[in-house]
């Protein structure tokens, strides 16, 4: 049985995250593009595991990894995701993982 991300060591997920980025780059070589991106979401999801949740401050806008131009206001945290707004579209509430969450200040 595979282990959940939680319980593996920071080393074991950069190995699982190789392997996911590995497996989705030869999905979109067959151009099975549902499978790539089920691969590449698995990713993102194994990189928040080596962040800490304490770095994302509630109340801060971060930029969306893979969706320039597009900011994001945390409200708050719920383990590895982010909730809160895209700034200029519906403003419904969703989450993202917080490896998909770069602080503005960085950006510039």
């Amino acid at each position: 049985m595979d282990k959940k991300y939680s319980d593996m060591t920071p080393t074991e997920l950069r190995t699982e995250i190789a392997t996911l980025k590995e497996k989705a780059r030869k999905a979109e070589q067959l151009g099975i593009l549902n499978e790539f991106a089920v691969y590449e979401r698995k990713a993102l999801m194994a990189q928040a595991f080596l962040l800490n949740p304490d770095d994302f401050k509630p109340g801060e806008m971060y930029r969306i990894e893979g969706d320039p131009g597009v900011f994001f206001q945390l409200e708050y945290l719920k383990g590895r995701f982010g909730w809160g707004y895209r700034l200029g579209g519906d403003h419904y509430e969703e989450a993202l993982p917080i490896s998909m969450l770069t602080p503005v200040k960085e950006g510039m």
